[in-house]
């Protein structure tokens, strides 16, 4: 069973931003891979996100956006699509023959952060 977690490839001392993606918060630095929401780009390509909320160059000088900063961009790779791991809906009421059990997968995208511009 594989677990849809953050890879961070990355020191603690480099360059990080926070960016939202599909309106959900993710702090990434160059490098690492992330498991966002589906998006409709194809696989291998490179998309553009602009809507960075946070920066940090690193040696502490840090960029907050209000909400987001202007200028500042995520380049990210496509690497895949993938659908997650499965979730189990149980439903049950004590003493009354009732029980139900659903299930979903979660469709997902895993990117490939590959630059940050301040």
């Amino acid at each position: 069973m594989q677990k849809f977690v953050t890879t961070s490839r990355s020191n603690p001392n480099n360059m990080y931003a926070i960016v939202e993606i599909s309106g959900h918060q993710y702090k990434v630095a160059e490098n690492d891979v992330i498991f966002v929401d589906r998006q409709k780009a194809d696989a291998d390509k490179t998309i553009t996100l602009d809507r960075v909320l946070l920066t940090s160059d690193g040696n502490g000088k840090v960029q907050i956006g209000t909400p987001a900063l202007e200028k500042a961009t995520v380049k990210a790779k496509v690497v895949e699509h993938l659908k997650g791991d499965k979730i189990i809906v149980f439903k049950k009421k004590r003493r009354k023959g009732y029980q139900v059990r659903r299930g979903h997968r979660r469709h997902v995208t895993r990117l490939l952060i590959e630059k940050i511009t301040a």
